[in-house]
């Protein structure tokens, strides 16, 4: 399989999730703890940025890296809105 038909599968797998403790069952199997850990610090960070916060406030926060804030900061405004388009959902909830 190539690669772009790997990501591919692993997008419509995650689509197949309904729960948040079947994504924590997944993010398990394919992810160490520290990985999920950077995913879920990745995502307060944009939350934060969303909300206003300063580079600094969000890194003394969060305890990233200002390469990691910048580079989710980056995201957030790109053309792709994963992070938009997951920040505007959970905030409809």
């Amino acid at each position: 399989m190539e690669q772009d038909q790997t990501i591919e599968r692993l997008c419509e797998a995650l689509c197949t999730l309904s729960r948040p403790d079947e994504a924590h069952a997944l993010l398990a199997d394919l992810c160490t703890r520290r990985e999920i850990s950077e995913l879920a610090q990745r995502l307060e960070v944009a939350t934060m940025l969303r909300d206003g916060r300063s580079y600094l406030e969000v890194s003394k926060a969060t305890g990233a890296s200002s390469t990691t804030v910048s580079r989710v900061s980056k995201c957030l405004q790109g053309a792709q809105g994963g992070y938009r388009l997951v920040l505007d959902r959970l905030s409809d909830r």
